[in-house]
């Protein structure tokens, strides 16, 4: 589960990480309000939405004076940022920035364990940067049981360049990230920017929390991240409709039946759409189970349709308890369903139990949204393409 931007910074602000005031607003007389409150003179005024670009959308913006708070306040609530309609704001003092870096710790499947990573290059998009200039990004593995010492922590600043008399505050702000990170059972503590202020303090100016939804029995107040403001409304829609979905960043909807696989599925075509224009990604994590009927089916494409960013479809399913040729006709008669809300092309990869009758059915029906591919790989790649053509 990604938390708001304020929710993070509550959660650092708990656990001694520095960071400044913040106020939330819901309405531009709450922004006014909370400007009152802050008693400053310039404030940032950001979205607060579960993905990032939100500059770039126009969702953080500076303002001075009460008129003014509520005017930008006004502009920003109600906006569509990828998909995430802006339904709150957090307000904070300008801060006097002479320095921005980047650190963040997450769960490295690939190696079983925790990564830190750190650039004194923070505040641009670390995408970018990893790909660009990849020397820039340090890299270090965590012991789970050691996590960030301050041995630890002053490796990882040597490493990523900063200044000897740096070492020591921002060292202690990483051994805090880290306390964060544990204690809030999250697979993800991101700070970009980390700042350095003209006065030499260091600072988390901006926060990305993503808190693993197994461990939500250890903590009772996670119950107000569920339903909170700025939470995504296919998100909702698919909780009401019992689907296990998560919107992601990307433009290609995936759906497979079996967690693993749809984690697979995501893997391959985060990697079919690397080097391809505007390099597609998955656009979300869609789990349909066991079931796969023309109702199940109906939904979960109806979801992922409803994502504006969505340009195709890959649907990656092994047929076990639930056959190939049930899979099938749940697709052809979820189109049917559909009608014209089924507005995508759709990839199609069959594997399992019944596969030949299951391609059979679909080769039958001769939809024209229908491709279907023999392997994962391929269906990927063609998802991915189709993305790609679509942007």
């Amino acid at each position: 589960m990604d938390l708001l931007e304020y929710q993070a910074r509550d959660q650092f602000e708990k656990y001694g990480v520095p960071v400044l005031p913040g106020r939330i607003a819901t309405t531009p007389a709450e922004a006014r309000a909370a400007y009152a409150e802050l008693d400053t003179d310039i404030v940032v005024i950001k979205a607060q939405v579960r993905t990032g670009g939100r500059g770039k959308a126009g969702g953080v913006k500076l303002a001075r004076g009460e008129e003014a708070v509520e005017k930008t306040a006004a502009e920003i609530l109600g906006l569509d940022i990828k998909g995430h309609t802006v339904e709150t704001v957090m307000l904070s003092p300008g801060a006097d920035i002479q320095d921005e870096y980047y650190f963040s710790i997450l769960l490295d499947r690939a190696a079983g364990g925790f990564l830190a990573m750190c650039s004194i290059e923070g505040g641009m998009d670390i995408e970018t940067l990893a790909v660009e200039r990849p020397e820039a990004l340090v890299k270090t593995p965590i012991d789970p049981v050691e996590g960030i010492t301050a041995a630890v922590a002053e490796r990882i600043a040597t490493d990523a360049g900063f200044l000897a008399e740096d070492h020591r505050p921002v060292g202690e702000v990483m051994q805090k990230l880290w306390t964060v990170f544990k204690a809030s059972d999250a697979t993800l503590v991101e700070v970009n920017p980390l700042v350095k202020t003209g006065n030499g303090e260091i600072l988390a100016l901006d926060g990305k929390m993503t808190i693993d939804g197994n461990a939500a029995f250890r903590h009772e107040e996670w119950a107000q991240y569920a339903d909170s403001a700025g939470d995504v409304d296919l998100e909702k829609q698919a909780r009401e409709l019992d689907l296990n979905y998560v919107k992601l960043d990307g433009s290609i909807g995936v759906i497979g039946n079996g967690a693993g696989l749809v984690m697979s599925s995501l893997d391959v075509v985060a990697g079919a759409g690397a080097d391809l224009p505007g390099s597609p990604k998955p656009a979300n994590f869609l789990d349909i189970g066991g079931g796969a009927s023309a109702a199940v089916m109906a939904n979960g494409l109806r979801i992922i349709m409803s994502d504006p960013q969505v340009r195709s479809v890959f649907v990656n399913i092994f047929g076990g308890i639930t056959a190939c040729n049930d899979v099938a006709n749940g697709i052809v008669h979820a189109l049917d369903i559909l009608g014209d809300e089924a507005r995508l092309p759709i990839v199609v990869r069959l594997d399992g139990n019944s596969v030949e009758v299951g391609k059979a059915i679909l080769a039958e029906a001769n939809h024209p949204l229908i491709t279907v591919k023999n392997t994962m790989d391929e269906a990927a790649r063609a998802a991915a393409q189709l993305a790609a053509e679509g942007n």
